[in-house]
């Protein structure tokens, strides 16, 4: 796949930056634009609105979570330990597409919530694979999140 241009790049690395870091309301063309360090034009050039710069964060997000997935259903160490592993890891390229796809799906936008729940049973179907039990696989997920949860408290773990 061919790189898109430096600006554009820019210009959707503030777009995520503003969404994980204040939301999508914050995520405005003009925040973004000042983020990037480029005129609103030049923004508009790459994204006509934002709606087009939230399809590009789910088109962005699906490059990492198709690495993620293959990486889980190869992982040596087996699915469920690759996925419980990965839980504790945050600030992460995947982890700040998966904000940002959750902040969108905070506001509404519907492809990011289908994202996100496609991107979960990606991951259930991976653990399922290994393990062959359907509850076994949720419990790996619970425990996935849980863990992925408790790191966005303060001092905790």
């Amino acid at each position: 796949m061919a790189r898109p241009p430096a600006a554009r790049g820019k210009v959707l690395d503030a777009y995520i930056a503003l969404l994980c870091e204040e939301g999508e309301r914050a995520a405005t063309l003009d925040a973004t634009a000042a983020r990037a360090g480029v005129s609103k034009g030049g923004l508009l050039y790459h994204f006509a609105s934002k709606e087009a710069l939230a399809d590009a964060v789910i088109e962005a997000a699906e490059e990492h979570v198709a690495r993620d997935a293959e990486s889980m259903r190869t992982a040596a160490e087996g699915a469920s330990v690759y996925y419980v592993r990965t839980s504790a890891e945050v600030d992460t390229e995947l982890d700040r597409h998966l904000v940002a796809l959750q902040r969108l799906a905070q506001a509404g936008v519907k492809a990011a919530t289908e994202k996100i729940e496609s991107t979960n049973e990606r991951w259930y179907r991976c653990i399922l694979d290994e393990v062959g039990s359907k509850d076994i696989a949720h419990l790996v997920m619970l425990a996935g999140e849980g863990l992925y949860a408790n790191l966005a408290l303060p001092g905790t773990w």
